[in-house]
């Protein structure tokens, strides 16, 4: 990430204060506001941070929001031929042809209906979590081991992959339900809907203004699902920016594709993340491009899970 060298305001410093008639609305209105593209973020962000202190109604640890996800047969991945188009595009964020190589190339998946959570993991659910289970792995996200009351709708992280998984395993025996996380299969398309054209969850091209990226975003965690703008072709949020989401995959080469080694492979095998950050441009919100984490402070990852249907 290619940090600023003097103050910078992506929120304005007067945000509340400049909507003061939020701090008298019921927690319904206010969440409606964080789902309307008319209002200007500012405001979305104003409202969801008051919610998030209010209560939020739209976060629920023993049932979280899902939208559906159906069957298909389709195709996920990047065309080899597309690799020095994508760099090109991206080369004044120092994109390597390596990094993209590793979604290549485009292969056909068959896809079972399954449900995934609108929204990422929160730090409310992730608190419930470790509280039932009475388990000291915190996210090194909370400083000082302090659970950010202020960003109880934020998403969480960063966590481990295998705590993802564990929080996977307790929901789905706390609520009789099939939780799991997503395969990048599943991912991928959930975030993009299968259609090459999508390039991000919204369309083909970069909108700064659509996800929480380096490019606009205030350069922290956003509340969940203030980006209606950016919503997948399915009714998910944030599948592009706010952090990055682990998946149930470790890295491998894609069918007919050739092993990619860089800086994370050097660590051993690795958990594929999806989906960019708040840390990070907008070239790894890109719904195919695969990456993970590195022992460093802007690799900012949390997670989502998704639901197995019966047939």
């Amino acid at each position: 990430m290619g940090l600023p060298g003097s103050l910078v305001e992506r929120v304005p410093h007067d945000v509340f204060a400049g909507h003061d008639d939020l701090f008298r609305m019921s927690a319904r209105d206010l969440a409606g506001i964080c789902s309307d593209e008319n209002q200007k973020f500012a405001r979305r962000y104003a409202a969801s941070s008051l919610l998030g202190l209010k209560g939020d109604p739209r976060i629920r640890p023993d049932d979280p929001e899902t939208v559906a996800v159906p069957a298909a047969q389709c195709a996920i991945g990047l065309p080899p031929e597309r690799v020095d188009e994508v760099v090109s595009q991206w080369a004044d964020v120092g994109v390597l042809d390596s990094w993209i190589h590793k979604e290549t190339p485009r292969h056909p998946v068959r896809i079972e209906a399954f449900r995934i959570m609108r929204y990422p993991v929160t730090n409310l659910e992730y608190r419930v979590f470790l509280e039932d289970r009475g388990l000291d792995v915190l996210p090194t996200s909370w400083e000082l081991g302090c659970y950010p009351v202020h960003r109880a709708n934020h998403p969480v992280w960063t966590v481990r992959p295998e705590h993802a998984d564990a929080y996977a395993t307790w929901l789905a025996a706390r609520t009789g339900r099939a939780f799991r996380l997503p395969t990048e299969a599943e991912w991928e398309y959930a975030a993009g809907g299968g259609d090459i054209e999508r390039e991000f969850p919204w369309g083909p091209e970069f909108l700064s203004d659509h996800a929480n990226t380096v490019e606009e975003g205030p350069l922290t965690t956003t509340p969940v699902g203030i980006y209606p703008a950016g919503r997948s072709v399915f009714g998910a949020d944030d599948m592009a920016g706010n952090v990055e989401e682990f998946v149930a995959d470790d890295y491998a080469a894609y069918p007919g594709g050739a092993q990619v080694a860089d800086d994370l492979t050097d660590q051993g095998s690795y958990r594929v993340a999806r989906g960019g950050s708040f840390t990070r441009f907008g070239d790894l919100a890109r719904c195919a491009r695969r990456h993970g984490w590195f022992d460093r402070k802007i690799y900012a990852i949390g997670f989502r899970l998704v639901e197995e249907v019966a047939p």
